[in-house]
């Protein structure tokens, strides 16, 4: 078969560049395809470029690796474009935690939907959109947009509606959650089966299936909470699956602030949250983790070189969806995975124009979504609330239209469920003073939303006795969470 160029964009993401590398290189067939990297960090590039030869040259393959930090010089000819960026990186990310958690809004992620995804979205759009125009203008015709970037479903509902590129959201949830149900079921390989469905991270296994055997609700109950750790770390997770009928995708701190039920006040989160690793609640969980280990590629560098002088092992090729999806597309070998796309009736219940992950199958034809899955009714009511916020952040983030995004905020399931509409007007007003660098969409709107804030008409509320709430580490949470106990048990 005849070489192609994939160019990826936020390639200094050094440690998922490497993984989507070496798994594309894991297929026989592409052993002379053409990497074309792009950051903004030229010494990330550089680290990464550096790893990458130095597998070619090991493995004696024909690839080809090119570096630049002009996106359109990476993206000129390539027939599939891949994207992992962060806009504003983590001094913008500090803003989507800290300003909400003033307004007693409590997040553990904040990348999906809740105030800080939906601030997320509005950095993150305007760039997909450049993304899509380099694509169109200059990639090979036909090119395929894979976007791994966070918010998955606002970003993919960009590029789809308004960048009029041929795109597929790409997420690893399901794979995750089921590899846990596997677990608990002590299920071998190739022995699970489960049609998973809704949209990303608010995915539900809809039918799990052991060797054929259907596996109901109260079997994957009681498998969740013999289990010796996962009934300690997903306790909102069971207790969703126990209400709801079926289980999420998503980890117990990615659920719980899509929800608008366990996290609206200090004393109950503390009853749903595990403090073992950030991802089970943790407050400012994410932020934390990525600010603690934001350079530690920097220290692993050396061993990473080490590693590129190993042979590729076909054999550790991970359940990334890329790989495979190229595979598939270029050689016919068909894949299925699970993708978001837009629905257009796949999902009967959800409504046409969402973006929606669900299960389909890859060949030289093209990505085929299955179509007809009903979900049950509180899976859907609950993913509905979400697209309604999405659409509107989409659009807001289109438009610039600042009422709009306000009341999207508004219609976050969680923000709703702890903010007054007053407290929202200044909480989003104080959120997109703080990152007006990355709001190009909204600079009209700027001067008018920090002269509100000069004479602000709420006050950050008394939040558990504290008047500004800042992200409290990971010791000051055990501790309260002690104190929780000590005071239920009295």
């Amino acid at each position: 078969m005849s070489s192609f160029k994939i160019a990826i964009i936020g390639a200094g993401s050094v440690g998922f560049t490497k993984k989507l590398f070496t798994d594309i290189l894991c297929v026989p067939e592409f052993r002379d395809v053409e990497f074309a990297l792009t950051d903004m960090s030229e010494h990330n590039l550089g680290m990464i470029k550096s790893i990458l030869d130095k597998i070619v040259e090991a493995n004696d393959l024909p690839a080809k690796v090119t570096a630049s930090t002009d996106r359109r010089e990476a993206i000129a000819g390539a027939r599939y474009i891949i994207s992992c960026v962060r806009v504003g990186g983590l001094a913008a990310y500090a803003d989507d935690i800290r300003i909400p958690l003033k307004y007693g809004v409590d997040q553990c992620v904040g990348d999906t939907i809740c105030a800080g995804g939906i601030l997320y979205g509005q950095r993150n759009i305007p760039v997909i959109l450049d993304f899509c125009k380099d694509i169109r203008e200059l990639a090979e015709p036909g090119a395929k947009f894979l976007n791994y970037a966070n918010p998955m479903a606002m970003n993919t509902w960009a590029a789809i509606e308004y960048g009029k590129v041929d795109t597929i959201g790409l997420c690893h949830g399901v794979q995750h959650g089921a590899e846990q149900i596997a677990e608990i079921l002590g299920a071998g390989e190739g022995e699970l089966d489960y049609i998973c469905s809704g949209i990303n991270h608010q995915t539900w296994f809809v039918d799990v299936r052991v060797k054929g055997r259907k596996i109901g609700k109260d079997d994957l109950v009681a498998a969740f909470e013999a289990h010796p750790v996962f009934s300690q770390q997903e306790k909102l997770r069971i207790d969703v699956l126990k209400r709801f009928g079926v289980y999420s995708t998503e980890s117990n701190g990615h659920l719980s602030e899509y929800l608008p039920w366990y996290r609206k006040r200090p004393e109950e989160i503390t009853r749903w949250i595990d403090m073992s690793d950030w991802i089970h609640g943790e407050t400012g969980g994410y932020l934390r983790h990525s600010t603690e280990t934001r350079n530690w590629f920097e220290t692993e560098y050396p061993q990473f070189l080490e590693d590129a002088n190993k042979p590729i092992d076909p054999a550790r090729r991970s359940n990334e969806h890329a790989s495979h999806i190229l595979e598939a597309l270029e050689t016919g070998r068909v894949y299925r995975g699970h993708f978001n796309v837009k629905n257009n009736g796949i999902i009967t219940n959800l409504p046409s124009d969402a973006i929606i992950e669900s299960p389909g199958f890859v060949d030289r034809f093209g990505l085929n979504m299955v179509a007809g899955i009903t979900l049950p009714e509180a899976c859907a009511a609950t993913c509905i609330s979400s697209i309604n916020v999405q659409r509107m952040s989409v659009h807001a983030a289109i438009t610039g239209d600042i009422d709009l995004l306000k009341l999207a905020v508004l219609h976050d399931p969680l923000v709703g469920a702890i903010c007054t509409p007053e407290e929202v007007w200044q909480m989003v007003d104080e959120m997109v003073v703080a990152q007006a660098e990355w709001l190009p969409q909204y600079a009209h709107a700027i001067p008018a939303a920090k002269e509100r804030l000069s004479k602000p008409t709420v006050k950050t509320r008394e939040w558990n006795g504290v008047a500004r709430r800042e992200v409290r580490s990971i010791d000051e949470l055990r501790a309260e969470k002690e104190a929780t106990k000590l005071r239920a048990a009295s």
